[in-house]
């Protein structure tokens, strides 16, 4: 799936990131599933928590496949909160939180 999220930093610099690879994986030391975003050559990881999966999807199954199952069926709607937290501005890794999915 090949997704184009566009947005301004606070520079009026368009920032895009885009997802391309449908890779996810678990991770459990931080309890997250764990993406990967490219604007242009630069490759950054993305993580969002369990706590926001079951924000998204309250009734997902516990456990692993239950975090992978809610990123796959929610996956428009996390590249798009995930294009927003990365306008905030360049780093490393990008952690999806409760209260980005809380806004409007």
């Amino acid at each position: 799936m090949w997704a184009l999220w566009q947005r301004r930093d606070g520079n009026g610099v368009n920032m895009a990131v885009n997802f391309p690879n449908e890779s996810r994986s678990y991770d459990a030391t931080r309890r997250a599933v764990r993406f990967w975003g490219y604007d242009q050559s630069m490759e950054s990881s993305f993580f969002v928590s369990a706590d926001a999966l079951r924000q998204i999807q309250p009734n997902l199954s516990p456990g692993e496949a239950g975090l992978l199952r809610a990123f796959d069926v929610n996956r428009d709607l996390i590249y798009a909160i995930a294009a927003r937290v990365y306008a905030r501005g360049r780093r490393g890794s990008y952690d999806l939180n409760v209260a980005d999915f809380a806004r409007p």
